[in-house]
């Protein structure tokens, strides 16, 4: 019988941490030795938002580099990970009757890559990333995210990467009051994680008056919901990575393992 696997949201940051020997990266290495080693992994990026609901399909996804300024060799890093049609066709079949798009041709964005190149160096584990729909309210990701709950049980691991802060408007702020904003927003987060108040998190916007200073646009704070979303019942949660440079906080959390 495959055991239950968790579910983990990473702060992934800076794309560097691909390549660069940082302490967020060093955790997501610790982090891969710990847990079970996945059959699969479906990847909530903030990095690949849809007008629907979409799956990538294809056998070899590509690698994407979706960002600017940055050196060469962060350009020249290749993630080879296979696709996993069938978890694409798995994915869709849970989410009926939400409909859910095939793409076939869609690669993998820096949020699934610039992690797992640290967890899984070898790039031989199957990768999926569902997309996240634009335009709709917490709610809806988080009631969508409940039904892939049954993958964890499948040996799927199921990774939200993302930021519970990002600013980079404000990045390397050292203004007092923003940094004091940003540390009571992701400490009334984790919280709220803590007494499984997901309801409340699912409303992000109304956990602070400032709220909008630490998610000025939902996509790196909606990848949490999916891994909320799919926690049982009493299922313990850990945090790490709990800091972060000014505007962005690298807070990750684990559900289970």
């Amino acid at each position: 019988m495959t055991a239950k696997m968790p579910a983990v949201f990473l702060g992934h940051g800076s794309p560097m941490n691909a390549i660069e020997d940082s302490v967020f990266r060093q955790a997501w290495q610790a982090l891969a030795e710990r847990i079970p080693r996945p059959r699969a992994i479906l990847c909530v990026s903030a990095h690949w938002e849809t007008p629907g609901f979409a799956v990538s399909a294809g056998a070899r996804p590509e690698t994407i580099h979706d960002f600017g300024g940055f050196p060469k060799a962060l350009f020249d890093v290749r993630y080879p990970a296979p696709g996993d049609p069938a978890l694409a066709r798995r994915v869709a079949e849970l989410m009926a009757p939400t409909p859910v798009h095939l793409d076939a041709e869609r690669g993998l964005d820096h949020g699934t890559w610039s992690v797992l190149c640290a967890m899984y160096p070898k790039a031989d584990i199957p990768v999926v990333q569902l997309s996240l729909p634009r335009n709709r309210p917490g709610s809806t990701h988080y009631d969508s995210a409940k039904r892939l709950a049954p993958l964890r049980d499948e040996g799927v691991l199921i990774l939200g990467s993302g930021n519970i802060v990002h600013n980079l408007r404000l990045w390397g702020s050292r203004d007092e009051r923003q940094l004091a904003s940003w540390m009571r927003f992701k400490d009334e987060v984790k919280r709220r994680i803590v007494a499984g108040d997901h309801g409340a998190l699912a409303d992000y916007m109304s956990l602070d008056p400032e709220a909008a200073l630490s998610v000025p646009t939902p996509e790196h704070y909606l990848p949490l919901l999916y891994i909320l979303a799919v926690q049982t019942s009493g299922e313990k949660v850990a945090f790490f990575n709990d800091d972060g440079p000014g505007g962005i906080l690298m807070t990750s959390v684990l559900v289970g393992g």
